[in-house]
């Protein structure tokens, strides 16, 4: 199991991976709030996806984020680090099937 600040620091990662490729990219027409739970820990993150940027990330839920990624902390690390596919974590993904096919492309 990973710990609470492994993945405050693997979305940190994320965040500034996505900062660095948003550019190369194109504006992603996509601006959604964002929770991360992470079950096996019982915390949670949020921030927001915004011209292709995750900004904002922060401790704790936000119950009415508009996209949910419901996941373990190793997943988590997974994930970022490129082991895992999005697409193999659909059913962890609670969000419209518009905005799932925009985080592919994000992702």
């Amino acid at each position: 199991m990973a710990t609470l600040d492994e993945c405050r620091r693997a979305l940190h990662d994320l965040a500034a991976r996505l900062e660095t490729n948003a550019e190369a990219r194109g504006k992603l027409d996509l601006d959604r709030t964002l929770a991360c739970r992470l079950t096996d820990l019982g915390a949670a993150f949020h921030g927001r996806i915004t011209g292709g940027r995750l900004v904002d990330i922060t401790d704790g839920d936000d119950p009415k984020a508009k996209i949910a990624l419901v996941t373990t902390s190793d997943e988590l690390l997974d994930l970022v680090a490129g082991k895992l596919e999005l697409s193999r974590m659909v059913t962890a993904i609670r969000a419209n099937p518009f905005d799932l096919l925009k985080l592919r492309k994000l992702l």
